[in-house]
């Protein structure tokens, strides 16, 4: 049996480390799942999940030109529509950025897109570097004022 990225399979889990567990395929060829590809859950133990001898069904994602097989468990469940994510700082998910909203992939996650400049209008070409410089020296001016602090230097108070 050839395996090829897409095949999914049957295996035993025959090792459990911090990072992933192996599993023994067809033909005495073995495989690696990473943590990250056992469940669409966080996983802080993996011994948690699975143990040795347990039978998974899993699904080629990758194979290394050195013969190493990368397996997803993850791959093979039935998709599940995510849960929206509790809203942290205020922040609804990007929007009222500026850049606007960001784009959603196809499983759920952000990708990512350049930050969209400020429109310029009608701005000349010497605007346009009248404000360049006014920005460069702003962080110039930032930058030389957190580096004198960090060094002690500049004006102190202290006698």
């Amino acid at each position: 049996m050839q395996f090829e990225v897409g095949s999914i399979l049957e295996g035993k889990v025959t090792g459990v480390k911090k990072f992933g567990a192996f599993v023994a395929l067809p033909e005495g060829k073995t495989g690696m799942v990473h943590i990250s590809e056992v469940s669409n859950e966080f996983i802080q133990d993996l011994s948690t999940v699975l143990e040795e001898g347990q039978t998974v069904k899993v699904k080629v994602i990758n194979i290394a030109e050195d013969g190493k097989i990368a397996l997803s468990i993850k791959r093979t469940l039935p998709q599940q529509p995510r849960a929206p994510r509790p809203q942290q700082g205020g922040r609804a998910g990007g929007q009222g950025r500026p850049g606007g909203s960001r784009q959603q992939r196809a499983d759920g996650g952000r990708v990512w897109q350049p930050k969209r400049s400020q429109p310029q209008g009608d701005m000349s070409f010497e605007d346009m570097m009248a404000r360049f410089k006014s920005q460069s020296e702003e962080k110039i001016s930032d930058l030389k004022r957190v580096t004198e602090n960090r060094r002690g230097g500049g004006y102190s108070r202290k006698r």
